[in-house]
């Protein structure tokens, strides 16, 4: 596994439900993942499901009900961001199985299809509620041998503060895996964070609504905030 930025043979995509929200957007990050995949690339995409419901915003739900249903909208999407991806090999797979839907993931399943060429997206969190797709995303990135995780958000990266809030903050270009932590600035949830730290997988932080910004990251070029 290399963490240097232009080197990367696999990347695990994670976008946010809200992705979802656009078809313009969505279709250019699967076109993104297109031109990726036709230049032997191995991609997987971790969606999410916020676009439908989050757990953790689900009101007077009990928690672990509200993300077993978050998970079932990440399946939703999964399902969608297959079907965009139709002119390509996909294998979708999903934390469990919903016979009739989409099979269940294996490390083994994941690995096959990825060396398949196949673009491969997971869906359903970790299985587990209590876990974000965040941390869904780091577990799949570790498992699979991914070169870097790719987190596309709303902002041009990570920053000091709320830039939407503040606008004096700072964005970080680039920062270990400790100055991070320190700084509690929140690329991921911990859980997540501290996975991707322990297995020194790289965070590429992104505006994913910047026109080629999936291909020029994983060309090397210095998109966002890349935490190593």
């Amino acid at each position: 596994m290399s963490n240097r930025p232009g080197s990367y043979n696999r990347i695990l995509l994670k976008v946010s439900g809200e992705c979802f929200s656009s078809g313009e957007l969505l279709r250019s990050i699967t076109g993104q993942v297109g031109q990726l995949t036709r230049r032997g690339v191995r991609v997987a995409v971790v969606p999410g499901g916020g676009n439908i419901l989050r757990g953790r915003d689900a009101g007077r739900m009990d928690r672990a009900a509200a993300d077993r249903a978050g998970m079932l909208a990440t399946v939703v999407n999964g399902i969608r961001l297959a079907e965009e991806l139709r002119a390509l090999p996909v294998s979708h797979l999903s934390a469990r199985a919903i016979p009739g839907f989409v099979e269940g993931y294996s490390v083994e399943r994941g690995r096959a299809a990825l060396e398949r060429g196949e673009v491969l997206v997971l869906s359903g969190g970790t299985g587990n509620p209590f876990f974000s797709t965040d941390t869904a995303a780091a577990l799949r990135a570790a498992e699979l041998g991914a070169d870097a995780i790719l987190k596309g958000t709303n902002v041009a990266g990570v920053y000091s503060a709320d830039p939407r809030k503040d606008p004096s903050a700072k964005l970080f270009r680039r920062l270990s895996y400790e100055a991070a932590l320190d700084r509690k600035l929140a690329v991921m949830d911990l859980t997540a964070f501290a996975l991707c730290m322990e297995r020194r997988i790289p965070v590429h932080v992104f505006d994913i609504g910047r026109p080629r910004a999936i291909i020029d990251i994983t060309q090397g070029k210095r998109i966002g905030s890349h935490i190593c």
